[in-house]
């Protein structure tokens, strides 16, 4: 092969690397847009100062539920508990800072700041005190501590799968070395969902992150700019609300733990199957270790359901939901 016609190949190879990506990126930007214009902010946009949260208010009268999501989920990933909730009272689910249609805070996202937030928030649409907390997984965390630093606006707590605070601790020494997808530094993500990638294989690198109908709301809105960098600063931080909430009793708070019923495909996470039956271990001993936080507590089962408990068994929640309304009420 002559030195012309090498040339002409090294050109073209590079005109591919360059063009491909963009061509990629302009079509992802399309399909987000219109995309975004199919899924209209289904709430409100509230000031906390410096920024504003995205508020979804179903329901009336009191007390209010308030539905506090998991790492990297949206006000979307509860429209099914929320839904049948807003039957009996007032229901308020939102976007943290930097999530979907939530504006990113310049703060740490640390516990300390989102529960604050959250407080602000509510004050600011004048929702009915008290509130019974729902928090689903490292939502929990955060439920745990708003219920701390305002125990007389609180009736109820409600933790569906939630994060235990010792989890992280238990469960280093077992994933030493081991590469998940909620692991990798969130440029990886982003750069794959700018440039398409992650629309394009969402059936492999979205599997049991988000469930399948829920993934085009995902990629068109909640997937924003500012979605990934966030999420990695709440994990970053989650340390201090652990510390925060560790060892703190609830006295006799009406408290339901709910519990995933099915493990984790730990074998999808690239774990193999003595690290993910201990690792399933640890973590429903956690779930039993948090009923200690009041003398009220009962633990229900999601027979049912894995880790995502509101989208595959969102009953089982709302069930859970209904018993600590009724208890607050009825609360010494």
């Amino acid at each position: 092969m002559n030195t012309t016609v090498l040339k002409r190949c090294a050109v073209a190879v590079l005109v591919a690397l360059l063009v491909l990506p963009l061509a990629g990126a302009v079509a992802e930007w399309r399909l987000a847009a219109a995309g975004r214009s199919a899924h209209p902010m289904p709430g409100t946009l509230v000031d906390v100062g410096g920024h504003r949260l995205h508020l979804v208010r179903e329901g009336s009268g009191g007390p209010t539920v308030v539905l506090e999501s998991g790492s990297g989920e949206a006000a979307s990933s509860w429209t099914a508990v929320a839904g049948e909730l807003a039957r009996d009272t007032t229901v308020v689910r939102y976007d943290r800072a930097g999530y979907a249609w939530s504006e990113p805070a310049d703060g740490p996202r640390t516990g300390e700041e989102i529960t604050a937030e959250l407080h602000a928030a509510l004050d600011r649409v004048g929702a009915p005190k008290p509130y019974v907390l729902v928090g689903h997984s490292m939502g929990g965390l955060y439920a745990r501590q708003f219920a701390q630093r305002y125990p007389g606006d609180v009736a109820g707590l409600v933790l569906v799968d939630a994060r235990p605070e010792d989890d992280a601790r238990r469960t280093a020494p077992l994933l030493e070395g081991v590469t998940t997808a909620t692991s990798l530094p969130p440029w990886i993500p982003a750069t794959l969902k700018t440039l398409g990638l992650l629309r394009a294989a969402d059936d492999t690198l979205l599997q049991g992150l988000v469930p399948p109908d829920q993934r085009r709301e995902f990629l068109d809105v909640t997937a924003s700019p500012s979605y990934f960098g966030t999420k990695q600063r709440e994990a970053d931080l989650i340390g201090r609300t652990e510390d925060a909430v560790r060892g703190r009793h609830l006295g006799d708070l009406p408290l339901r733990v709910v519990a995933r019923g099915l493990p984790q495909d730990y074998a999808a996470a690239g774990i193999d199957t003595t690290t993910g039956a201990e690792l399933e271990k640890i973590w429903q001993d956690g779930q039993r270790r948090m009923l200690r936080l009041s003398t009220r507590s009962r633990l229900v089962v999601a027979g049912r359901s894995g880790h995502l408990v509101p989208h595959e068994q969102p009953g089982v929640v709302v069930a859970a939901v209904r018993e600590v309304l009724t208890e607050g009420t009825t609360r010494p």
